[in-house]
């Protein structure tokens, strides 16, 4: 008898194999046609997540899976793989990944969990340098994350978070002194990408995420925006027409109310 989770996947595959013989929108879909969408739908579930809706997220993470399994039905048409090689795939990388679960290594923490996972990724999948894997096209932040933390899988890392904070007092003098200089924007700007890369690192070490903690002064500094604005409209003043002062006594007073 199939569990309620094979049930529910195969009724999946089923109206996945559905949609593409008899659908006109589903049969036009390519590998490239999907990309920009699934991107789309991976920022939604983000935004889930962030904001704890987890309703929201059940139906995030239902679009995501259906791209997981349209990608396969595409490459199971060019006779390439099927959904159960990837599921197979991913099901050896795991094990591969895991000896202290599925073998005979130890370890002590999750620290030695991911040094392992990166001495593996170089030894015996492929990965040619340490920061080989970095996907080019992730967006910066995220990036610098990723090769920060693959040092670190090696061993390259600061000892203490005090000194990555000093890294970032040291930057910041640095970048200082160059915008004072006025002498290269260039060199500004590389000074300005200093100071944010040791942000990022040390925000690892305070056990931080950067990208969800600018994430959410965005999303504090929009709401407190639109609380000027709307105060604005009932006193019957545009925004465009206010002056600094007015909109920093209505900001504060947002700041106030704890509006987030």
């Amino acid at each position: 008898m199939k569990t309620p989770e094979e049930i529910a996947f195969s009724r999946l595959l089923k109206i996945m194999d559905e949609l593409r013989e008899q659908c006109p929108w589903d049969k036009k879909q390519t590998l490239e046609s999907l990309r920009h969408l699934t991107i789309e739908e991976t920022y939604e579930l983000s935004e889930a997540i962030i904001e704890n809706n987890m309703l929201d997220l059940k139906k995030e993470l239902g679009d995501i899976l259906l791209h997981l399994v349209f990608y396969a039905k595409i490459a199971s048409e060019k006779k390439e793989f099927t959904i159960t090689d990837v599921i197979h795939t991913l099901c050896d990388k795991m094990i591969t990944r895991h000896p202290h679960i599925y073998g005979d290594v130890k370890v002590k923490n999750e620290e030695e969990v991911k040094q392992n996972w990166e001495k593996i990724k170089l030894n015996k999948e492929g990965n040619k340098t340490v920061l080989g894997g970095v996907p080019k096209g992730l967006p910066a932040m995220i990036k610098a994350q990723r090769i920060q933390e693959k040092a670190r899988g090696v061993g390259f890392d600061w000892e203490h978070a005090s000194h990555v904070w000093q890294k970032v007092q040291e930057e910041l003098q640095e970048l200082e002194v160059e915008i004072a200089s006025k002498k290269s924007k260039e060199k500004i700007e590389e000074e300005f990408g200093d100071v944010l890369f040791a942000l990022i690192n040390y925000a690892r070490f305070i056990d931080i995420n950067p990208e969800t903690a600018l994430e959410r002064t965005n999303k504090k500094f929009i709401t407190r925006f639109d609380y000027i604005e709307q105060k604005l409209n009932e006193q019957g003043k545009r925004i465009t027409e206010s002056t600094l002062p007015e909109m920093d006594i209505l900001w504060n007073e947002a700041k106030e109310k704890g509006i987030q």
